[in-house]
């Protein structure tokens, strides 16, 4: 029985922390829940940012995972706009900018991550812009209506799913794009040469020009505007903004002053958890972007920075805050959607980690599923699997990868072949 007069805190205030306050709740947890974030909006979700809502068919109270009063009427503490400057794990106490100090029984860290940035001269220049906050997409959408109606040039550093969704959304306002990409594919981290021609065929349909081979090197502006990207193969590329969209970093250093174990950069950084969601400290628990988890179903600890890990994640941790049996398991998953083109991936490959790319469905039409596989001595197995504009699939899909089965590449591929039949 958890008591009625503990604390439970959340340091920050995006979807995992909200849902995780909305679950201990739910759970029936009657103790003080409080909920502090650096920022000043109530919790938010992060797709719309580079999707509805950087194109203006999403109002801006769409973004809200709840109501602003629903945090007062679920008797949820929150302190917004205010940074947790300091951890102290022995005697519980969590240090805000303000000076305040908050006793916790629990503490639940979802501090999420940061976009990374350029290191290059150039970028305290007005027009370099990052996409992670909502205050960023904000005045993106700025940009992209002004670049636009003026027939404006956006250069990219980084053809990942946040450029390739921002690429998208300013060529629907009529700007002119160009990416930057070191990789010689899109996606090429995420997805492996098979299929980053896919999008990259996608995007150069609706006028985006690729740079790939090459990165940053200098943004040159004058009287603070920017003038053009130059990158480190010589070529220089007109820009009146540039968008950084290289990456982002677990937020991890409230964590690490306070001496919780992190977990290796090889394992994508962020903070040690287990299958609990349980920090070194058995009081500590992580979720969301910055956690780095140990799977137990994949066998592998992972850092998944999609909205399903921070929507799922947040309600998991707090169950295990409640004490009761958590191993969490989900697989990863996430979706885009680009111009006419959406989809949905689940699961997890690392480049290098697979053995083989099997499509099904007509991949010129972009109509198909592609399944990466793993092959060992009982045969080839389903490691993850992407759905393009093919729908209504992603829970047997799920169910292959947990299953584990061994599959025949060649029916796998075969459309007559039910996917359901792969599980029985």
């Amino acid at each position: 029985m958890v008591d009625a007069h503990q604390t439970f805190v959340i340091v920050g205030a995006g979807l995992a922390g909200a849902k995780a306050a909305e679950t201990l709740r739910a759970e029936g947890f009657t103790g003080r829940v409080i909920l502090i974030g650096d920022e000043r909006d109530h919790p938010y979700e992060r797709p719309p940012l580079s999707k509805g809502y950087l194109l203006g068919k999403d109002d801006r109270d769409s973004v809200f995972v709840h109501e602003p009063a629903w945090y007062a009427s679920a008797d949820i503490e929150l302190h917004l706009g205010q940074p947790v400057v300091h951890l102290d794990r022995v005697a519980r106490t969590v240090t805000l900018g303000d000076g305040t100090a908050l006793t916790y029984d629990k503490l639940l860290l979802t501090t999420g991550a940061e976009p990374r940035r350029l290191r290059i001269p150039g970028t305290d220049l007005a027009g370099v812009h990052h996409l992670r906050r909502l205050a960023h997409a904000e005045r993106l959408r700025g940009v992209l209506t002004s670049l636009g109606r003026d027939n404006g040039h956006l250069v990219i550093a980084g053809a990942g799913w946040i450029g390739l969704e921002v690429a998208a959304a300013a060529r629907e306002y009529g700007a002119e794009v160009t990416i930057v990409e070191p990789e010689p594919t899109p996606l090429y981290a995420a997805l492996g040469p098979e299929l980053g021609g896919v999008f990259a065929d996608l995007h150069r349909e609706h006028g985006v020009r690729f740079h790939f081979g090459a990165k940053l090197t200098e943004i040159v502006g004058q009287d603070g505007m920017v003038l053009a990207a130059r990158t480190d193969d010589g070529e220089e590329h007109p820009a009146h903004d540039v968008l950084a969209a290289i990456g982002a970093a677990p937020r991890t250093a409230l964590a690490e002053a306070a001496g919780l174990t992190l977990a290796a950069r090889a394992d994508g950084g962020g903070i040690a958890v287990d299958a609990a969601l349980r920090t070194s400290d058995p009081d500590v628990y992580a979720a969301g972007d910055c956690a780095s988890a140990q799977h137990p179903t994949l066998g592998l600890r992972l850092r998944v920075e999609h909205w399903a890990n921070a929507l799922n994640g947040g309600p998991a941790a707090a169950r295990s805050m409640l004490g009761q049996e958590v191993s969490y398991d989900r697989v990863p998953y996430f979706f885009s959607d680009q111009y006419d083109l959406g989809m949905e991936f689940s699961g997890h490959v690392a480049p290098g980690s697979y053995d083989e790319v099997v499509c099904r469905g007509d991949v010129g039409k972009r109509e198909f599923i592609a399944f990466w596989l793993g092959r060992g001595a009982e045969g080839a197995r389903v490691q993850a699997a992407m759905n393009v504009n093919v729908w209504d699939v992603t829970d047997t899909l799920q169910q292959l990868i947990r299953s584990a089965r061994t599959v025949d590449p060649d029916r796998l591929a075969d459309p007559s072949v039910p996917l359901e039949s792969f599980l029985e």
